[in-house]
């Protein structure tokens, strides 16, 4: 089993939708472009999203076990994927990449 690397690719917020639909919410997200975590085989990394290891972890979780070419060659590498959190009023965008190095 392999770590993967996950960067935040691109972080966005819809006030219009928030505004429309959204209750309250003391504490959203918290991710900020260039962030990078490192997922020890299928393990979520400390101060990651919970929500958002929700969407990538089965992605997560088939890389690290060496899982690759997505949906037919959907990636130019094949050893990683373009994800993004579920969260329609503030989407972050990860790319989520195998590494060489082993998980503990």
């Amino acid at each position: 089993m392999k770590k993967v690397r996950i960067t935040v690719k691109r972080t966005a917020r819809y006030p219009d939708l928030i505004a429309a639909y959204e209750n309250p919410v003391a504490h959203a997200c918290d991710m900020r472009e260039g962030q990078v975590f490192t997922a020890n085989g299928w393990q979520r990394p400390e101060g990651f999203c919970e929500s958002a290891w929700e969407t990538v972890s089965p992605f997560v979780m088939a890389l690290s076990h060496g899982a690759a070419d997505f949906y037919g060659g959907w990636m130019k590498d094949p050893r990683s994927a373009m994800i993004s959190c579920n969260d329609g009023f503030r989407p972050v965008s990860f790319l989520l990449e195998a590494t060489d190095e082993d998980a503990d």
